[in-house]
């Protein structure tokens, strides 16, 4: 995933009513000159109410797609037998890629990324588009039989309606930002009947901060929310626990020790899974984007398929592996399942989870993540009790603490799991086991994700590196591997000291990487090293590996590590080099990095901040008056590629500008003698009406799927 990915979908008619409320609620207010506190107090309680009631209304949406798909379309194709488990995923595909594709590109996937980077990037502003196309697009997937969870949704949806109160009443920035957090927490609160966990999240996750105002504001909008949700779904947990958990021996606590390890390792190979598949989907150029949820959909039913055959573990209504799965959690919870159906439930639930998330889905990670949990915990009991029957605590009880443990170690949010597996199953016996197990989870996956969490990543892919909400230095965002030197000039081990001269002379570096007979990074030999040894007065028959530094005390980088890693690594030692190596071999030479490399990387990363902070302001500026920005990128056989903007001009309106053209990774400024070529982005500011007029001048036709 890169920085280009695209954030917005011009449209076709100016939203005119929209920005006449907007501006009307705003003046309103500020006509008013409503204390501070009490327009805080009441928009996060209208925040709150609306994603109580917009929870209730997603939840049956989800319901009346799931009854559709399973039960009333069975019913009247007898004659296909089971194969609608491969149709309904695929159709829930096919209606939810264009969707996404075509209008609100915000909506793929889990979700709260964009809520994030929102938040620290653009003000809080998200487009009210977003929260009608996110309930709409996830409902679609997860009652189709998508493997996704509701939480990411709802957070997206309640945090939607959030920024568009705030930016209906001309609030700052730092309000909107706040309604955005009501929005999350009411959601949270509402879906899952836990108020107290979605606070946490909001503050945990969302805003990466913890303070009064807004802890006030945020629990005045889930208690509204969950008040809703209460009053529609009953005051019951989401979870049936079986009996009465707790400790059987203080021995267990060793167990859970361990279990923490194991969840975390399950983390991190869900989170390496997930952007895998989302890369391998977006590497198929083949298929069209809006397509490929269909592709992802009629895998998942193939899998559905072709699994009980498999391994011995067969589903009624509908595989175990579709929908949220709450139904087969509270099987592990019971001790109904066997020790390999829950190992093999693990499994497929992280494949599933990552066709249908990879392929464009939408939905969120919460529920895989309680789910895998829970067949981990369930099957390490069962090894468990085992080794030591006499003391094991009662069935269920790691599969409980297995749900928070993963869900922390993906998620690095261990203050929310724990509080939301207490809220969700209202047993608080087995509290300490699980503040354990989760601390440790967390603990152990932070640096195997080099500390990104499921939802972070997602946005250092795109450029962006969050540090407790807050957008940080932004070489975190360039990886060593795509400014480092490929081609080195290197140097043998029996080079002597003359020879070494020459090539420093010739070369004009002032150090140089030393490799031995077989090829291999034997270490590095500076021109001080050089200067030292004829200093000393050394025989001029000295060779390299004499004067130079061995690679047992040489520092290296590696291709995948940020830049803004390798510069602390050169400033704490004053290094001026380093060469980089292989992590699989680290003895092999892959290139090098010089303090030149630096000044190409903050360029880069400069470009980048640029662009996101260009878009932020588009969703500002958006339409309001008859405007917008548009973004299209060039095609092979597109009529502007091979011609300059000169000659380009006389086609393109006339009230027409051409902003920025991105090219290789590079922000340019277009100039008359601009000649554009094949996947040039280009960004332009042109008149509602004027769109389709610009794309025929570029493209030479209307507008197509590759268009934002």
């Amino acid at each position: 995933m890169t920085v280009d990915q695209p954030d917005t979908i011009p449209m076709r008619k100016p939203m005119a009513w929209w920005f006449t409320l907007l501006n009307w609620s705003g003046t309103l207010v500020e006509r008013w000159q409503l204390p501070p506190q009490m327009v805080l107090l009441t928009t996060a309680l209208v925040v709150g109410v609306g994603t109580g009631y917009g929870a209730v209304a997603f939840r049956y949406l989800i319901g009346l797609v799931d009854w559709i798909g399973y039960d009333w379309f069975p019913s009247v194709t007898r004659q296909l037998g089971v194969s609608y488990v491969v149709i309904i995923p695929t159709l829930g595909g096919l209606i939810v890629g264009p969707m996404i594709y075509f209008f609100a590109r915000e909506a793929k996937g889990h979700g709260v990324p964009e809520v994030m980077e929102a938040v620290a990037l653009k003000g809080g502003r998200i487009r009210p588009v977003v929260a009608i196309v996110k309930s709409l697009a996830s409902s679609l997937s997860i009652g189709s039989g998508g493997s996704v969870g509701r939480e990411g949704p709802i957070v997206q949806i309640g945090s939607a309606l959030g920024s568009t109160v705030g930016q209906m009443l001309h609030l700052s920035d730092d309000r909107v930002r706040n309604l955005v957090a009501c929005g999350a927490a009411g959601g949270i609160a509402a879906t899952f009947n836990s108020p107290i966990a979605g606070v946490i999240f909001a503050l945990e996750v969302i805003l990466g901060e913890f303070s009064v105002q807004r802890f006030g504001t945020v629990v005045v909008s889930a208690v509204a929310a969950s008040a809703i949700g209460r009053s529609v779904f009953g005051d019951v947990p989401a979870f049936a626990i079986p009996m009465e958990y707790g400790l059987a021996s203080a021995w267990e606590y060793v167990f859970y020790l361990l279990l923490g390890i194991l969840a975390a390792l399950v983390g991190v190979v869900f989170v390496r899974v997930l952007y895998w598949s989302e890369d391998v989907f977006e590497r198929w150029k083949a298929v069209p984007e809006w397509v490929q949820p269909a592709i992802g959909g009629m895998l998942l039913g193939v899998l559905a398929l072709s699994y009980p055959a498999l391994t011995g573990v067969h589903w009624e209504r509908s595989p175990q592996i579709f929908n949220v799965g709450y139904r087969v959690i509270e099987q592990a919870l019971s001790n109904r399942l066997s020790v390999t159906a829950l190992l093999v439930l693990l499994v497929l639930k992280l494949v599933a989870t990552g066709l249908t998330l990879g392929s464009g889905g939408s939905g969120g990670i919460f529920a895989p993540s309680l789910f895998m949990g829970a067949m981990l915990g369930g099957a390490f009991q069962y090894l468990i009790q085992l080794l030591f029957p006499a003391i094991t605590a009662p069935p269920g009880a790691y599969a409980l603490v297995g749900m928070g443990a993963v869900f922390a170690a993906a998620a690095h949010a261990p203050i929310t799991a724990v509080i939301i597996l207490f809220e969700l199953t209202g047993d608080y016996r087995i509290i300490l086991p699980l503040m354990l197990t989760v601390v440790v989870a967390s603990l152990v996956a932070q640096p195997l994700l080099k500390g990104e969490s499921i939802y972070t990543l997602k946005l250092t892919r795109r450029g962006v590196k969050l540090r407790r909400g807050r957008d940080v230095d932004i070489l975190q965002a360039v990886l060593v591997e795509e400014v480092m030197r490929r081609s080195v000039d290197t140097v043998s081990t029996d080079l002597t000291l003359p020879e070494l001269s020459d090539i420093f002379t010739r070369t004009r570096h002032h150090g140089l990487v030393v490799l031995d007979n077989r090829g291999k990074v034997w270490g590095i030999v500076t021109i001080t090293d050089l200067d030292r040894a004829v200093n000393r007065n050394m025989p001029r028959r000295t060779t390299v590996a004499e004067i130079g530094v061995p690679r047992d005390k040489l520092l290296v980088a590696y291709p995948d590590e940020t830049m803004g890693e390798v510069l602390t690594r050169l400033s704490r030692r004053g290094l001026g080099r380093l060469p980089v190596v292989s992590r699989e071999d680290p003895d092999h030479l892959l290139g090098i990095i010089r303090r030149a490399d630096i000044v190409s990387a903050y360029n880069l990363a400069l470009s980048r901040r640029a662009e996101l902070q260009h878009r932020a302001r588009r969703i500002k500026l958006r339409n309001i008056d008859g405007t917008e920005f548009v973004d299209i990128t060039l095609q092979k056989h597109d009529a502007a590629v091979g011609k300059s903007l000169t000659e380009l001009s006389q086609n393109l309106p006339d009230a027409c500008l051409l902003v920025s053209v991105r090219r290789d990774g590079r922000m340019l400024i277009p100039h008359g003698d601009m000649v554009f070529q094949p996947f040039d982005h280009i960004t332009a500011f042109v008149r509602t009406q004027d769109v389709e007029q610009l794309y025929a001048s570029l493209r030479g036709g209307e507008r197509v799927a590759n268009d934002e």
